[in-house]
């Protein structure tokens, strides 16, 4: 009679915890990450009052099972629902994540290591990403200074570190010129004077802008022109394909205020503006360009010059060549000393400035020369994208390198925001209009994802029955502005609820009943 007390007491207990685990779920219902947990039961130890006996086949008796009595029922296991996802919430905030599959967030709190699925993060004051959630710090990997991971031992994400927070300055080392020159252009007429040298007004004007080393912007302007007389190019390549050519000369280099770099301005003892010569030279192609010493082609009242001396080197200046029947570009010729093995050989004319003398009035020396043993130095300007198309003149640039858009140098900038990926890779983004990695979110898998421990704050802690992490992350794969919400589904929760009250009142009927039969007992005496 007593064992029916005892086991209707088993069923409330087991009953109770339900209900404390289906009010832990509803009261989650809207926390970011949190996973729901169910608990399972499981009926406890048999009183066997009679064993189970085999037939016996000399009497004829048949065999009876074993009689055996229940002692209630027990909570089996508290299963968490962790390979469930939950709904996705779109946020529309850079810096919210949602955790694809069964991966976790490798984070750090108090000196400890657990794992969540709370993605909403945030940069603290020391530049480190954390959680909102919890204020766990984000583990990952971070970048060098070429914006490449290396995926090890992970460890805090200082995104926003004193370095980080600025971009140097780069210098340029690609230039590429596109568009169309017109043969009958009425620009592309011939230089008058010696033939050394330049008239700066002449010819079809095609500028291009580049960085020094310190990040400050300087325009080359390009004079096109169409050879003619003894300079003209007619006999046809060792291919036996028509030429049609055009040389390419420096008209001038100016700053970012747009004052050339072959003058400088010079404050007399008496206040008075005067201008002089730098000193500065400018190889551009097989010819190297300095402010012409002839008369009358520099004044130094004003500051303006006329004329550029070519001191050529080699074949001649640098000369752009076109299929003269359907005006494909073909090649160009004194490029500057591009070695042959190089990719930008025969495509690019090499421009490089030499300061001068630093004792007198030169300007810093702030720009790469061009070696030529490597190739490397100066600026490549890429003219192969050029055409010569009976259309009218239409010339353009852009920084950078054609086919591989590198080489295109920068100003220095101060770091203005930071974004993430879906791959988890953060990136910062820079007042000068660059993007630069700075590093990788880690990830986490196990084994047995059920088998973490929720310790609270949406945190996971291993357990004995999950899998190990060694420190190694992984890859992940991330919903960028987006948050995993809880995967409580409520339907569920309150149809468990209606059962669990039934159970329980059911159970709460066994003691009642029981009492009622044991009163009865005690009444047989009267």
């Amino acid at each position: 009679m007593m064992r029916s007390l005892y086991s209707g007491v088993a069923g409330l207990k087991t009953h109770q915890t339900r209900m404390d685990v289906i009010g832990n779920n509803i009261a989650n219902v809207n926390t970011v990450g949190f996973k729901g947990s169910s608990a399972n039961f499981a009926d406890t130890f048999y009183q066997t009052t009679s064993p189970a006996t085999g037939p016996d086949a000399a009497t004829a008796a048949a065999g009876s099972n074993a009689k055996q009595i229940g002692l209630g029922s027990q909570v089996a296991a508290i299963t968490t629902n962790i390979t469930e996802p939950g709904g996705t919430s779109s946020t529309n905030r850079a810096l919210d994540i949602a955790i694809k599959d069964d991966s976790f967030l490798v984070v750090k709190s108090g000196g400890s290591t657990y794992f969540s699925k709370a993605g909403s993060l945030n940069v603290d004051t020391n530049g480190t990403l954390y959680s909102t959630i919890n204020n766990a710090t984000v583990q990952g990997w971070m970048a060098d200074a070429e914006g490449n991971v290396r995926r090890d031992i992970v460890r805090d994400l200082t995104v926003m570190s004193a370095d980080n927070l600025y971009y140097p300055p780069t210098a340029t080392t690609n230039v590429t010129v596109k568009g169309n020159i017109d043969k009958a252009d009425k620009n592309l007429i011939a230089i008058a004077g010696a033939d050394n040298e330049i008239a700066v007004d002449n010819g079809l004007v095609a500028t291009i802008s580049f960085y020094d080393k310190l990040g400050a912007l300087y325009t080359a302007k390009l004079l096109i022109l169409k050879p003619t007389g003894d300079n003209a190019n007619t006999e046809p390549d060792e291919n036996g394909v028509e030429i049609s050519s055009y040389n390419v000369y420096l008209g001038d280099v100016m700053d970012e205020e747009g004052n050339s770099i072959f003058v400088k301005e010079i404050t007399n003892d008496d206040g008075s503006t005067s201008y002089a010569r730098t000193g500065v030279s400018v190889k551009l192609g097989g010819a190297t360009y300095t402010l012409s010493e002839e008369e009358g082609a520099f004044n130094e009242e004003t500051g303006k010059f006329t004329t550029l001396t070519a001191t050529v080197e080699g074949d001649g200046v640098a000369t752009v060549n076109f299929n003269k029947k359907n005006g494909e570009f073909l090649n160009v010729a004194n490029d500057g000393g591009i070695p042959d093995t190089s990719k930008y050989k025969n495509s690019n004319i090499v421009l490089s400035i030499e300061p001068g003398d630093p004792s007198e009035n030169s300007i810093d020396n702030t720009f790469d020369q061009f070696e030529q043993e490597n190739g490397t130095g100066g600026v490549l300007i890429d003219v192969s994208a050029l055409t010569q198309y009976s259309s009218p003149s239409n010339l353009t640039y852009t920084k950078g390198d054609k086919e591989e858009a590198a080489g295109a140098g920068n100003i220095a900038g101060s770091m203005k925001g930071i974004s993430i990926d879906e791959d988890g890779y953060i990136y910062g983004s820079y007042t000068n209009g660059s993007k630069k990695c700075l590093a990788q979110i880690a990830v986490a898998t196990f084994n047995n994802p059920s088998g973490l421990e929720a310790v609270g704050n949406s945190l996971f802690a291993q357990s004995l029955n999950s899998g190990t992490f060694d420190g190694v992350g992984q890859q992940g794969s991330f919903t960028v502005g987006a948050l995993e919400m809880s995967n409580v589904d409520l339907a569920s929760e309150f149809t468990t609820m209606i059962i669990t009250q039934r159970g329980f009142q059911a159970n709460s009927r066994i003691i009642t009943t029981t009492d009622s039969i044991l009163e009865e007992l005690v009444n047989l005496k009267r």
